[in-house]
């Protein structure tokens, strides 16, 4: 399977059995996946709110397969950049991360959030829900 960037929406549908989780399943069973350093702190982050243990969620995230990506300058310069076509959408810095990696590294991205595909950018967004 081809690689794909993971956004925390995505991975968080796939770890509560939300619409879409089969399609991140069959991405991460693969281990096709990529998702940025900033995303996986926006997901340590969302299983803290919900009351997650530390431990735990260290245990759950060792378990996924997708490659964790450091982000580095250039898709900080990138992640920066977006803000000017991303704001009127909403987009927070963990979404402008996650597509900064794509346009990066040339690779889809795969969300659970429809509004994306509104947002002109060089790469394929794929929302997970219908």
């Amino acid at each position: 399977m081809n690689k794909v960037v993971l956004d925390t929406s995505a991975v968080l549908a796939y770890l509560f059995e939300e619409s879409g989780a089969d399609k991140v399943s069959t991405v991460l069973e693969t281990g096709s996946g990529l998702i940025s350093s900033v995303n996986y702190a926006e997901l340590v982050s969302k299983l803290i709110d919900r009351g997650m243990p530390p431990a735990i969620i260290r245990e759950t995230l060792f378990g996924l397969e997708f490659e964790l990506v450091d982000h580095d300058e250039t898709q900080a310069f990138v992640t920066g950049e977006l803000r000017a076509v991303s704001k009127a959408f909403g987009l927070s810095l963990g979404d402008r991360a996650c597509l900064a990696l794509g346009i990066v590294k040339q690779l889809p991205v795969l969300t659970a959030d429809r509004i994306w595909l509104s947002v002109p950018v060089s790469i394929e967004v794929r929302v997970i829900r219908g």
